[in-house]
């Protein structure tokens, strides 16, 4: 029997692996959309678990002829998931602000057989973003890096731009409701990433460049977020210590 070529391997995250004098602030640039799988597989409990969730949410609840939107659509796995479970008359659109991710998005799509029509943009999800015959929009690990004031402009152009029934579907990184708690979900975090073979180094250096990038709120205060923008259920899907996920129905 032939046997079947191995996968291509993932390329490893080292972004952080070498001592960096002067840390800067995390960007999705070329450097890191070349590892970006690898680190959101080893920096994200169960990722690929809540990806498998997006996409039996969202097959749920589509409609007809409708688009489904990635926000912060990255290298495309979302996409890529979804794409194996939703009804066949679906078009995705994908919007990112970085021009590399979207570049590893396109080049994924097509090696994993994308089988609908897609379009792929880059915008920035802080400023006006046009949403439209929207069923399903997703927002995967994307929230949590839209500067706070940004967040209820973007989620109320979520809203208006969904149909009567449609769903956001979200995952993020949050805060714990009593702060005791924090401390102690950030070890128990910080633990799994030592297990996934990040060094304290390499842990530290990507928790300061992030610091002024990715702010978490509580699941409370997204809830409210939701809320104030239209949403009349919220519902969360899946918890671990400091990640949730969560959708919210028009």
């Amino acid at each position: 029997m032939k046997q079947m070529p191995a996968a291509p391997k993932q390329p490893k995250d080292e972004v952080f692996k070498e001592e960096i004098n002067k840390v800067s602030d995390f960007k999705f640039g070329a450097k890191v959309a070349s590892v970006f799988d690898d680190m959101v597989s080893r920096s994200v409990p169960y990722y690929g678990e809540i990806q498998r969730m997006i996409a039996e949410l969202a097959a749920d609840r589509v409609q007809p002829g409708t688009d489904i939107y990635d926000l912060g659509c990255s290298t495309g796995t979302t996409m890529i998931g979804m794409n194996t479970l939703v009804s066949p008359d679906i078009r995705f659109v994908g919007i990112d602000d970085s021009v590399e991710m979207l570049e590893k998005c396109d080049v994924k799509l097509r090696e994993a057989g994308f089988t609908r029509p897609y379009e792929l943009r880059v915008a920035d999800l802080g400023d006006n973003v046009k949403i439209t015959n929207a069923s399903v929009v997703v927002l995967c690990l994307t929230l949590q890096f839209i500067r706070p004031l940004y967040r209820d402009k973007l989620l109320r152009a979520i809203y208006e731009g969904l149909t009567p029934g449609g769903v956001l579907i979200l995952s993020e990184k949050i805060l714990a409701e009593e702060t005791s708690f924090n401390r102690d979900f950030i070890k128990y975090y910080y633990d799994y990433k030592r297990r996934n073979q990040y060094s304290d180094m390499e842990i530290s250096q990507k928790r300061e460049a992030l610091e002024n990038v990715l702010i978490p709120y509580k699941l409370s205060e997204n809830n409210l977020m939701l809320r104030e923008a239209g949403f009349t259920h919220c519902e969360t899907f899946f918890k671990w210590y400091n990640f949730c996920g969560m959708i919210a129905v028009k």
